[in-house]
């Protein structure tokens, strides 16, 4: 499993993953402290939740190292992409109906489907990425499979 990302959003996982390690799991470790100092872990509510927290900060971690293992950087390949890009809005028009919709090509960290963010991984982000306009491409999709145009290209 790659997943395609820019430099600027590793950068952003790698900060994340160093705050997460070092001061917030120091100041969880500080609230399950001072939970414990209160008696009766089986009935300490504050305790259960700093242990909760703990918990939750080490999965992030877990998946945030492992999105930065596993990253693809695609800068490159970004840089010398003639048409459809990371970051350009494109207006697609369903083929066989007057349904025109706009989207935008993000890396997986940008996904945001209510928004009309696609991955550029995603069935409709493979197909149009790098596609110019007036380009017609086929979508795969669970409920069979679509045409649509590519009718505009901006820059966001």
């Amino acid at each position: 499993m790659n997943n395609k990302l820019t430099k600027k959003d590793v950068e952003e996982l790698q900060k994340e993953f160093d705050y997460r390690k070092g001061p917030l799991t120091m100041e969880i470790a500080h609230e399950k402290m001072i939970a414990a100092a209160h008696g009766d872990r089986s009935e300490n509510a504050e305790y259960k939740a700093a242990k909760t927290s703990m918990y939750e900060n080490f999965r992030r971690m877990g998946y945030l190292i492992k999105m930065i293992r596993s990253a693809q950087i695609i800068d490159d390949i970004i840089d010398n992409t003639k048409g459809a890009n990371i970051g350009n809005k494109l207006t697609i028009k369903f083929e066989g109906s007057d349904d025109i919709e706009e989207i935008e090509l993000v890396t997986t960290l940008q996904v945001d489907i209510l928004k009309g963010k696609y991955s550029i991984e995603s069935p409709i982000g493979k197909v149009l990425f790098g596609k110019t306009i007036g380009s017609i491409v086929d979508v795969g999709s669970p409920d069979g499979n679509y045409k649509i145009e590519l009718i505009n290209i901006s820059k966001n």
